[in-house]
């Protein structure tokens, strides 16, 4: 029988072991979260399930499309002169911000054209005739037709809301007061040749290309079947601990959001939790899209408006409040993050403190064991700039994104400078953001694809594991981005399937 001082040492010993260590405000977990990204499911991204899209009428022409129009007459560009506030011109002899003509889509065939300072193109009405074109108003008005050429479709007209369509008079000047009918050659003023150099494929995109009634379908059907029960019981099968699920702002709205989002997402959301409970799976909550767009995607024209008020920076605590306060006392979450890939310089430094302080404390008001994640932004910044806020803060994370494929620097790397890279830079890169008095640290996002063309299945296996091994050291863990995806080596299930990765 043990005596009472050897009962208090046990008991000590057995407190020391199964508590969560703290230091200078540090929590350290348990365990290492080995999560999978969840991702194209709450928040949808066309390029991990592009047949969403399949039946959107028009879709070239969706939300945030970026277009360019070379006159035939002249050859140069459609330009917005000195980015916006003044007349549009046809000088520029190539493409880029000024000459880019960003879509707000009205119908299927109806649009608005948003130019570089954010001025919507129109016909100056002031002169007194009515048909010069000009990119001089601040809210969104005049709309406008694209016709394509039926026998090529990069040669266009764009119509103007008088019913005429816009001509290169002179380089100077652009005006809407052509009638169309001089054929497609070379010779028509009237004709461009149109460049789409950028298209975006979110949810703001599906939802308005396909209309409420069509979206509400599409999104309810890929809610329930993207993402389902047999999912979890994978994951738990195959080493993974947590899921890391992507939501947007307007799940907080749900089952009304606003237009054009359609409510569920909530509904699907809680049947994750539900899931993860039955497989003992842990939660990382993600807002990957905040209102404004804190880098441009899951927004309606890809501009990143984030931050530049404290009206979207309050509308997105009041977000992370909702989230939290539904889910606080659910076994399943571990983790809240506040937001992904802020861009720098847009997203400030100085809003994003202000938004990681407020997003902090109204979890806390909520959950003290929930950890809360806060996402380092991308660009060309300090990694350890959220330190001097998160090291003062308990239960905080710093989520850092690794990936081998987004950069020139990995373009004519070889299988093994690859797997050097993650060796020596990424272990750099993790350790110095790997402190013992400072947060914990978590890899995000990372996957096992790179710009090497013909590797095999070993080469893609070693990749991986090294991956593994060094992600494996960030003391919060890590999480593979996504669990399905069309692009094989992007699906973690298909890798573990197919006996790319082992866990």
């Amino acid at each position: 029988m043990a005596t009472s001082s050897t009962r208090q040492l046990l008991s000590v010993c057995f407190f020391l072991c199964y508590m969560p260590s703290l230091s200078n405000g540090r929590v350290t977990p348990n365990f290492k979260v080995r999560a999978v990204n969840l991702g194209g499911w709450l928040v949808t991204e066309g390029w991990i399930k592009p047949s969403l899209f399949d039946g959107i009428p028009n879709k070239d022409f969706l939300d945030g499309a970026e277009l360019q129009f070379k006159s035939v007459t002249v050859g140069k560009y459609l330009c917005a002169e000195q980015g916006g506030g003044t007349i549009i011109v046809a000088n520029r002899t190539s493409a880029s911000g000024w000459e880019t003509f960003k879509l707000w889509r009205i119908n299927e065939t109806t649009f608005q054209f948003r130019v570089l300072n954010k001025q919507f193109m129109g016909l100056n009405c002031t002169t007194g005739n009515g048909i010069d074109v000009v990119a001089i108003a601040n809210t969104s008005s005049e709309t406008f037709q694209i016709v394509r050429n039926s026998d090529d479709l990069s040669r266009v007209r764009i119509k103007a809301p008088n019913g005429f369509f816009l001509q290169v008079k002179t380089e100077e000047r652009v005006a809407a007061d052509s009638k169309g009918d001089g054929g497609w050659g070379d010779s028509d003023p009237s004709v461009f040749i149109m460049t789409i150099s950028r298209r975006l494929q979110g949810e703001y995109q599906l939802t308005h290309g396909y209309g409420p009634l069509k979206a509400s379908q599409v999104m309810r059907e890929h809610w329930r079947t993207f993402i389902v029960e047999e999912d979890f019981k994978f994951i738990s099968k195959n080493g993974i601990n947590a899921v890391r699920i992507p939501v947007g702002w307007w799940i907080a709205s749900d089952p009304k959001p606003p237009h054009p989002y359609i409510g569920g997402s909530l509904k699907a959301l809680d049947h994750a939790f539900l899931w993860s409970r039955n497989y003992g799976i842990k939660v990382i909550i993600d807002l990957h899209a905040a209102p404004g767009s804190q880098n441009g995607f899951e927004h309606r024209d890809g501009f990143q408006e984030w931050g530049l008020s404290d009206q979207n920076i309050q509308q997105t605590v009041d977000v992370i409040d909702f989230l939290t306060a539904r889910y606080a006392n659910n076994p399943s979450l571990y983790a809240v993050e506040l937001i992904n890939e802020p861009l720098a310089p847009g997203a400030s430094l100085d809003s994003i403190i202000k938004y990681y302080k407020a997003g902090y404390e109204v979890v806390r008001k909520h959950s003290q064991t929930a950890y809360v994640v806060m996402s380092n932004r991308l660009g060309q910044v300090d990694p350890k700039e959220l330190f001097p806020l998160a090291s003062g803060l308990e239960r905080t994370v710093i989520d850092v994104h690794y990936y081998s494929i987004f950069s020139d620097v990995f373009n004519n790397m070889t299988v093994q400078q690859n797997i050097n890279f993650i060796n020596t830079n990424r272990t750099a890169d993790l350790n110095l953001v790997t402190t013992s008095n400072g947060p914990l640290t978590f890899v995000g996002e990372w996957v096992a694809e790179w710009k090497v063309s013909r590797a095999t299945k070993e080469d893609y296996q070693k990749f991986a594991d090294a991956q593994l091994q060094v992600y494996g050291r960030a003391t919060f863990g890590w999480a593979y981005w996504t669990l399905k995806n069309v692009n094989n080596h992007w699906s973690l299930q298909w890798m573990i399937q197919n006996g790319y990765i082992k866990l």
